[in-house]
């Protein structure tokens, strides 16, 4: 009944830029561009959509030694596909080509609000504030009102509008982005396509398919600096560990960055190149823990380094036939979303991966993935909600138990 609910016609547009060199997967047609369809304009953050809740086991039955790993509901979103998530504490949000953030509470919806324009690529939360990142090259900045937690303010934008003036006035400000066209450093001209916050959450980075990350100061939102950092769009940027920047792109490399403090902000150094190949880097990730480092690419393979054995390469999870699009890292699990419309559960032990399971049940690419932990989890039995959002217009909600390795 609920796949009726479902948009199950396959999706060409996964939304992350491919190199004019590299060969589009066979459901891709590297069109970077997305497609708004016929949702623009029709609906509003405060029409409500269907939620189902309903428990599925996807455990293999006669096996002990697999974990149960559950559907515990789909929300059905009649307003566009997922292209973002976030989680904080109870909260979940969700942001689409609609060009609107839902917030939901406890698997119901809690909130909304709705940006001008821009599909809404990416979303991020420091403290009280929300920061998201869109199709027309702005960072937008939410904040959750004192008096009613279910309503959700604007409070800016970045650049900021001042900023954006007064570096208007200077001359030397402007830089030449295309043929015949100049724009101001501090401000993105193509989509956002990744957040990402630094360790000590000061600063905020973005990507975008300018080929630019651009760092900004939490406090003042204050852009401090532009990294001219790949040859084609950037797809993924990640802060990690040791002040360690690594960034992802179309032009096929990961790129690592080391920052260093100076006296009127950051000044970005470019370290080395762990990666590089024909194929678009679609995704990054690095484990809480920060020790390890992943990566996806439009060929399915999800290739990852380790920071003990100063970023040697680890090796390749092969588990997809299709291109990985998000990735996320929890405990001692990694999961990888496709354009094959399932998530791969990957489980390491003692430096080594296997894949414990392919969650299925989109009907279209997994464009976005975000987990928190369950609040009944312990040391000895973690337990962890996995949010899915994917082309077919809908998220949904994975309980998972991380297997406890056999020597504890």
């Amino acid at each position: 009944m609920l796949d009726n609910l479902m948009d199950s016609e396959p999706h060409d547009d996964f939304t992350f830029r491919h190199s004019a060199s590299s060969e589009p997967s066979p459901s891709n047609n590297g069109d970077a561009s997305p497609s708004m369809g016929n949702w623009e304009g029709l609906s509003s953050p405060y029409t409500k959509s269907p939620w189902s809740t309903h428990m599925v086991s996807s455990a293999p039955s006669g096996n002990g030694n697999l974990y149960p790993n559950g559907l515990m509901g789909s929300l059905v979103r009649e307003e566009g596909h997922i292209y973002s998530l976030a989680t904080s504490g109870d909260l979940l949000y969700t942001g689409s080509d609609s060009k609107n953030i839902r917030v939901w509470k406890n698997q119901k919806e809690f909130s909304g609000f709705k940006s001008n324009s821009g599909l809404v690529k990416a979303i991020i939360i420091s403290g009280e504030k929300i920061f998201t990142g869109h199709q027309d090259g702005k960072i937008r900045v939410w904040k959750i009102s004192v008096k009613n937690p279910s309503a959700h303010k604007r409070v800016g934008t970045l650049p900021t509008f001042r900023d954006y003036i007064k570096s208007s006035l200077n001359p030397s400000n402007y830089i030449e982005v295309r043929r015949h066209r100049n724009a101001l450093w501090i401000k993105h001209f193509d989509a956002v396509s990744c957040l990402s916050l630094s360790e000590d959450k000061k600063y905020l980075y973005s990507a975008s398919w300018d080929k630019t990350i651009k760092v900004w100061r939490i406090s003042d939102s204050k852009c401090l600096e532009s990294v001219n950092a790949h040859d084609d769009a950037v797809n993924a940027v990640v802060a990690g560990f040791d002040g360690l920047i690594f960034t992802g792109s179309a032009d096929g490399t990961v790129k690592v960055w080391r920052r260093e403090l100076q006296a009127k902000g950051t000044k970005h150094f470019f370290s080395q190149t762990l990666l590089k190949q024909e194929c678009a880097v679609t995704a990054l990730a690095v484990n809480p823990e920060g020790t390890f480092l992943y990566c996806g690419s439009s060929d399915g393979l999800v290739n990852f380094w380790e920071r003990e054995k100063h970023l040697s390469h680890g090796g390749v999870l092969r588990g997809h036939k299709l291109a990985v699009l998000c990735l996320v890292a929890a405990g001692n699990l990694v999961f990888s979303g496709s354009a094959d419309m399932g998530i791969c559960v990957w489980m390491r032990m003692d430096g080594e991966h296997s894949c414990l399971s392919v969650l299925t049940g989109h009907n279209g690419p997994v464009k976005c993935l975000a987990i928190e932990e369950e609040k009944e989890s312990t040391a000895a039995d973690r337990r962890w909600v996995l949010y899915s959002g994917s082309l077919d217009k809908s998220v949904k909600m994975w309980r998972v138990t991380e297997p406890v390795p056999p020597h504890l």
